[in-house]
Order: C-alpha cells, then structure tokens, then sequence
C-alpha cells in the first residue's frame, strides 16, 4: 500500500491534538516500549491469544514500511510520548482490509481510538479498499461498541465462537 498520505495531525472530539505517522523500522525500540503501557487483557485484545510481552518479531512486523500490502500507523503526543500504533493489512488485490490497534492504558477515554480508526478508514477508502474488518474476542466489549458505533457490522466468526468480525463496507464520497 502507498504510505504518502498516513502523516496528518488529528484532533479528537474532547480537543486532544495528536500527530499519526508511517512506522519505520527505527521506530521498534518505541513501539516495545509503547506495550509496557498497554494492560495485559489489551494485549490479549490485539493479539487474540495470551501472550505476556511483544516478541521482537512482533514488534518488527509492525514497523515495517517496506510491505506494499501492510501500512503500520503510529501515534504521537505533542510531547512525544507513542499514544497508539495501528495496522492496516489487505488482501491480494488490496480490495478488502484487515485493522488492528492497540492504546496506552493512560491515554484511554480521549477520543484516540474513534479518530485513529476513522483515519484509517478514510486512508483505506482513498486507496479504493471496498470494506475494512476487525477480528475482536466477544469479551473486548469497548472496541466492539466503538466499531458498531463507527457503522461496522458485527458478524459470526467462522469456526471461532470466542470472536467476532466487524466489518464496514464503503460505498460513496471519502472523507478528508
């Protein structure tokens, strides 16, 4: 996926003003630091499964900028304190999108998730995604809302009750 226009300066619906950026490979030791922050059930959360820390292979995955099928966000505090960190992968034909985020336990309840979503979503509708989805445990009951709230459909796993898919589908204008 083309990268050129991750880097915007985003403020949510409680005033709280970010910065949201590309990852970059240097960007590791931030990102591995970033998930000290982060409660151990987000963690299970992000990663459906119950691992205790962020591997470095992980890690590294999410700070690739060299996949044209994965774009990794991250998101910055005035102070530069790494609030978010966000992925968007597609399929093949870059048609249908997959995205996970994960947010510091201190920077919670502000509005960062609804506005990083919502940015990828217009990210992905300018570079002619047809739907993006979520892969949610039926227990992360925050995000499940959130992404109802955002107008994704909430649909049965396949062959996993314990989780559920969210996607939204995109038809129309993009929003800037």
């Amino acid at each position: 996926m083309l990268a050129d226009d991750i880097n915007h300066d985003l403020t949510t619906r409680t005033g709280f003003r970010f910065h949201v950026r590309r990852a970059l490979p240097q960007d590791e030791p931030k990102v591995a630091e970033f998930f000290k922050h982060v409660t151990a059930e987000d963690i299970r959360f992000r990663f459906l499964s119950g691992m205790k820390e962020v591997s470095h292979e992980r890690l590294a995955a999410m700070t690739r900028s060299d996949d044209r099928q994965v774009s990794n966000f991250l998101a910055f505090a005035p102070n530069d304190t790494l609030l978010a960190v966000a992925m968007l992968a597609s399929d093949d034909g870059l048609e249908r999108g997959e995205v996970a985020l994960s947010i510091r336990e201190d920077y919670k309840r502000l509005g960062i998730s609804w506005e990083l979503l919502s940015h990828i979503a217009n990210y992905a509708r300018r570079h002619g995604f047809k739907s993006i989805e979520s892969i949610e445990s039926r227990e992360n009951h925050a995000a499940i809302e959130l992404e109802r709230e955002m107008g994704f459909k909430v649909m049965s796993y396949p062959d996993d009750p314990n989780v559920v898919l969210l996607r939204q589908e995109f038809s129309g204008s993009v929003q800037q």
